[in-house]
């Protein structure tokens, strides 16, 4: 039996106590400050701070809170998974798109004949094009921030990181809800697995299984490519809402051709036409001002 002692602080032992609130036993050791059953382990608070974690699944558990396994998971394409991807973080303008999907080894051959890819492979007209076949037939939970949600977000202390961490995090944690059973979940990486579970643990939601972070994880499963393309779809959706409102094309990316729009907008409507469209935090808002001085 696999067997995993992290020594954890007050805010994290709550943490974990939120975490597997649902599988709460009684213990009848003094000593224990809280015991948990969830699936394929058991794990116990000490008072003094020592928190075990005892079963099959203990090391994924663990890991959460800052246990290295020396073995890295291994992924397999061919079971039901959960795939998680961000479109929108690159691109000053525009909203932040996060969808998560649940695809199982039965969906394969019609994703593959509607020709799913990475979506940054695929034409903005062909991901218009198969989107609602996907999300009739592919199990998904979409979170889009807009530009003002999002800046208001950032204001409130989240980071460009922490803010897609807490955005993955609810997109799975609520696709779950609904129901669905991954035996994986696999995010894109766009940080280390580390710096995720530290900004995850900070979220009221706490998504129990195992999230591995793989590198162009859009290129090598459906699960996340289904995702990449819907959001991209949303991306889209909202840039063109957008530039309607404002009387003028907001282009994807952070080049120069936005510090020139960035400018216009600011010479029109002042920060309030940036707060609406844009990402402030980019170095493209600075961009624009000198722009206009």
């Amino acid at each position: 039996m696999t067997s995993i002692v992290l020594h954890l602080n007050e805010q994290e032992r709550k943490q974990v106590k939120q975490t597997f609130a649902n599988f709460s036993q009684t213990s009848k050791n003094p000593y224990v400050e809280a015991f948990f059953k969830p699936e394929g382990a058991s794990i116990t608070i000490y008072s003094s701070g020592k928190v075990l974690f005892q079963g099959e699944k203990a090391a994924s558990y663990a890991q959460k809170w800052g246990h290295q396994t020396s073995t890295q998971v291994t992924i397999q394409q061919n079971v039901p998974m959960i795939g998680s991807d961000e479109v929108g973080n690159g691109s000053y303008f525009g909203g932040l798109a996060v969808v998560a999907s649940f695809v199982t080894p039965a969906d394969h051959a019609f994703l593959k004949d509607l020709g799913v890819d990475d979506s940054k492979k695929m034409t903005d007209q062909k991901i218009r094009q198969i989107t609602p076949l996907l999300k009739e037939n592919i199990p998904h939970q979409a979170l889009f921030l807009t530009p003002k949600k999002y800046n208001q977000v950032i204001s409130q202390g989240y980071n460009a990181v922490s803010v897609k961490v807490a955005l993955h995090n609810q997109a799975i944690f609520l696709l779950l809800q609904k129901g669905v059973q991954a035996q994986q979940i696999v995010i894109d990486a766009f940080t280390s697995t580390k710096n995720y579970d530290k900004y995850a643990r900070q979220e009221n939601n706490q998504v129990t299984q195992n999230i591995t972070l793989v590198e162009k994880a859009e290129s090598k499963y459906l699960a996340v490519a289904v995702s990449s393309i819907i959001a991209r779809s949303l991306f889209l959706d909202n840039l063109d809402e957008l530039s309607q409102a404002m009387g003028v094309t907001l282009p994807s990316g952070a080049g120069h051709k936005s510090d020139m729009v960035a400018s216009q907008i600011l010479r029109q409507q002042g920060i309030t036409g940036l707060e609406k469209t844009a990402k402030l935090h980019f170095a493209n808002t600075k961009k624009a001002q000198k722009l206009l001085e």
